[in-house]
């Protein structure tokens, strides 16, 4: 396989098994046994996608790295992928190399970001990408693999190896797998990649450095949901409610963006368009100066006021990811944080390059 842009390694295995042990010894494996890439499967994929094999999707500048496709191609095999998977795997490693999502930041942080791969448009039906039940679990082949893909790319051509580059303290099993799909065509809610400039006919990847999802259990009406999301979305411990300072010294959180998925039947939303639901939320992402002061954020002694000073946790509307994916039979939420502030890393959505 190509394990850098600079370097092939090709070994001749006449066993299956010798081959999937050898992946290992060369440390080719996220630790689970991968599909030998072998220079025919390698080429099918290349040639599917109809791009030059030495094409560079990007680099890695702080590591001195650079992904071309035949590297994507390697570890798109490795994963299990499909050949008609490799163009999402192409757009996602596009979008995770540009300057603004800064990938050498969440790759390496003790925080443990994985990277959230959504997908969007019509791709996402023609590949059968989960966007409903077990949304996040197994079972689907198309979202284990292309999530697997863009994490084997990050440790074998981009060096994000744990230990070594990779320095999470804990992780979370996003790290291994971390894909799905927006189920747009069941909503009146505008689809994410539409927000974001782009046609409903055109097929898109968004790339999101962040925590694991953390399943909110919400009851009654848009209200209600915004209300009990809101709490989960507050609480402390995240990269939501760290705190800086500003040349005066007054303390304010480091603001980044926060993906919220809503579950169930479209019509709990009927009169509510995903801006509304957005801005009902906003203001109540925040933590006043005391609980921050409580929990160390901000090394201060508790001071007359502080339960009535609130922080903002996200700036605007814009930072607030909202997607319509999950199971139908009850309206379940997620809300996953963001690595860090906007500053250090963004979101970014890339076109799919669909061939022919």
């Amino acid at each position: 396989m190509a394990s850098e842009s600079e370097r092939t390694v090709e070994l001749d295995w006449d066993d299956p098994i010798d081959a999937i042990e050898k992946a290992f010894d060369l440390g080719w494996s996220d630790g689970l046994p991968v599909v030998p890439p072998t220079v025919e499967r390698v080429d099918q994929f290349i040639g599917l996608s109809q791009r030059d094999p030495n094409e560079i999707l990007g680099g890695v500048p702080e590591r001195r790295r650079e992904v071309n496709v035949r590297t994507a191609a390697a570890n798109a095999v490795m994963a299990g992928c499909l050949p008609e998977h490799f163009p999402v795997v192409l757009a996602a490693v596009e979008a995770m190399l540009e300057p603004e999502f800064n990938l050498v930041g969440p790759s390496s942080s003790l925080g443990g970001a994985a990277i959230l791969t959504i997908v969007n448009g019509p791709i996402a039906r023609e590949l059968n990408i989960n966007s409903r039940n077990n949304l996040f679990g197994p079972g689907n082949r198309a979202n284990a693999t292309i999530g697997r893909a863009v994490r084997l790319i990050l440790m074998n051509a981009c060096a994000a190896i744990p230990g070594l580059f990779d320095r999470s303290v804990l992780g979370h099993p996003g790290k291994y797998t971390y894909c799905i799909a927006e189920a747009e065509t069941e909503t009146h809610w505008t689809p994410l990649h539409v927000e974001r400039g782009f046609s409903e006919s055109q097929s898109t990847v968004t790339v999101f450095a962040c925590e694991g999802p953390r399943q909110v259990r919400t009851m009654g009406g848009p209200e209600n949901i915004v209300f009990t999301v809101a709490d989960v979305a507050s609480s402390l411990g995240t990269s939501m409610s760290t705190v800086g300072s500003t040349s005066d010294d007054s303390a304010v959180v480091r603001q980044g963006e926060i993906a919220i998925v809503v579950s169930g039947q479209s019509d709990v939303w009927d009169g509510w368009s995903k801006d509304d639901f957005k801005r009902a939320l906003l203001p109540r992402l925040r933590r006043s100066l005391a609980d921050l002061k409580r929990a160390g954020e901000v090394r201060e002694e508790l001071t007359p006021g502080d339960e009535d000073t609130y922080l903002q946790l996200v700036a605007g509307i814009e930072d607030i990811i909202v997607i319509f994916a999950g199971g139908e039979e009850r309206t379940t939420c997620a809300v996953i944080p963001s690595w860090g502030p906007r500053v250090s890393s963004s979101s970014v959505s890339k076109a799919v390059r669909v061939p022919g």
